[in-house]
């Protein structure tokens, strides 16, 4: 790799860390090539990106960003996955990580907190951006859904009140 492939590489990054909302540091224990390719096939389904780094290039990308404090994650065999769900790459490092003992999850990054391996884990473990979302829309239909029930009763009362005083006036 000459200068000007550091250099692209180091802007490629650098334009990443300053988009996405987790990134999340592994480290590669003799993956095989099939597990890598079941690994970013996982990772792309979820909506995130994983890639192999020189560490000393990510160093330098992830300088003067939020994502700083992972430069003493970077050492050894290293690979970052990211996203900007704060959740999707987190969840699908972690999922795969159960699979094998050949990916060990190093630590990450959510913004400017620093996360160790146990951060990363219990990031996985909440709800994705996406589930939120529909709990959210949940929530905020069930009011008027109540509303429209509770509108619609008293007519419903009302009609049967009238429906037992014509039967009785039948009988």
């Amino acid at each position: 790799m000459d200068r000007s492939q550091k250099a692209e590489s180091v802007a490629q990054l650098n334009a990443v860390f300053n988009e996405v909302g987790v990134v999340v540091v592994t480290r590669n224990l003799g993956l095989t090539v099939a597990q890598s390719t079941v690994l970013r096939g996982k990772i792309r389904e979820a909506g995130a990106t994983y890639k192999v780094a020189k560490n000393r290039l990510a160093k330098l990308a992830a300088q003067d960003t939020d994502y700083a404090g992972i430069g003493d994650l970077l050492t050894g065999p290293t690979a970052l996955a990211w996203s900007v769900d704060p959740v999707a790459a987190a969840k699908a490092v972690v999922e795969f990580a159960k699979t094998t003992d050949k990916i060990e999850i190093v630590g990450g990054s959510l913004g400017s907190v620093v996360l160790d391996a146990d951060g990363v884990k219990a990031l996985a473990s909440m709800p994705s951006l996406d589930e939120l979302r529909a709990k959210l829309i949940g929530l905020v239909q069930a009011p008027a859904t109540k509303l429209a029930q509770l509108t619609t009763a008293p007519a419903a009362k009302l009609a049967r009140v009238f429906q037992a005083y014509a039967d009785k006036d039948a009988a």
